[in-house]
């Protein structure tokens, strides 16, 4: 029985392929493949597959877009009726789902230091809300006997994706505005941990391959820090002298709220190395092209 990728050519999709394929029969679906929200037809597709897990990475992630009404029915689409339509597949084929959620299904208002896995999301922009309507889909589904592994993680960054609809990572759109030249403005705020793609699907793969019991999970990049300090980090190593102003959250021109804070801890697995060997990995990819 095969695994399949949804979002097979996407950044993290592209990961989870390399990985899992190295030791399994996988197949990785992309809108060429399958229009995901075409329900009747992705259930008849799966169910003819008849996979053993399932992984979906696909994923509305422009977070601005989701304050208006047609981009916030679009993140629900794919945000939470798409997970909650893979959740009843997997349910009729007995297979395993893996779905991803974000750090931004909590406010970052509290005092505190972290959320851990078993906090109760409060979102405050209508990204996380699409995010956490689709965890409610799954641990509704758990109740009739799902078996789930739901990963939160955030700011994701690492090797492009093939798709063309694959996103600039944050490093790589700041680059790009370093070799225009000028001051680039960034913001010192809103912190929490990056996570690379590689990582992420390595962590994925061995979540899975335990047989760690099911739930939810938090799998980061060790080592919180903000847009700014991270892009610091970023052109130290490639040894570029950029100048960076940092800002506010509120300096720029932004439709949704961010969080100020949304560390995620990981208490139950095998945690992630630090950002900055990470990091140094993804310069070295970076400065191989």
């Amino acid at each position: 029985m095969p695994i399949l990728i949804l979002g097979g050519r996407g950044n993290l999709g592209s990961q989870l392929k390399k990985f899992f394929s190295n030791d399994y029969k996988t197949v990785a679906w992309d809108r060429d493949d399958v229009d995901v929200l075409d329900f009747d037809l992705l259930r008849e597709k799966i169910l003819a597959l008849k996979p053993l897990l399932i992984i979906n990475a696909v994923a509305f992630n422009a977070v601005d877009s989701c304050e208006n009404k047609d981009g916030f029915t679009k993140a629900l689409k794919l945000n939470a009726e798409l997970p909650a339509v893979l959740a009843d597949i997997a349910l009729t084929i007995s297979a395993v789902l893996i779905h991803y959620s974000s750090d931004y299904v909590f406010n970052g208002t509290d005092n505190k230091q972290f959320f851990l896995e078993h906090e109760t999301p409060n979102p405050i922009n209508k990204y996380g809300e699409s995010k956490f309507a689709g965890e409610l889909e799954l641990k509704k589904r758990a109740a009739r006997g799902l078996n789930y592994y739901l990963i939160r993680t955030s700011k994701l960054f690492g090797p492009a994706g093939s798709s063309e609809t694959s996103k600039p990572s944050f490093f790589e759109v700041m680059l790009g505005l370093a070799y225009k030249g000028g001051e680039l403005t960034v913001v010192k705020e809103e912190l929490s941990c990056f996570t690379y793609t590689p990582d992420l699907a390595q962590a994925t793969k061995r979540l899975w391959e335990l047989k760690v019991p099911f739930g939810e999970f938090h799998l980061v990049n060790e080592g919180p820090c903000t847009w700014y300090e991270a892009v610091t980090e970023f052109f130290a190593l490639q040894k570029l002298e950029v100048k960076i102003r940092a800002i506010r959250s509120e300096d720029l021109l932004r439709a949704a709220r961010r969080p100020k804070f949304s560390v995620l801890k990981n208490t139950k697995v095998k945690k992630l190395r630090g950002l900055n060997q990470a990091l140094a990995e993804y310069v070295n990819l970076l400065n191989l092209k």
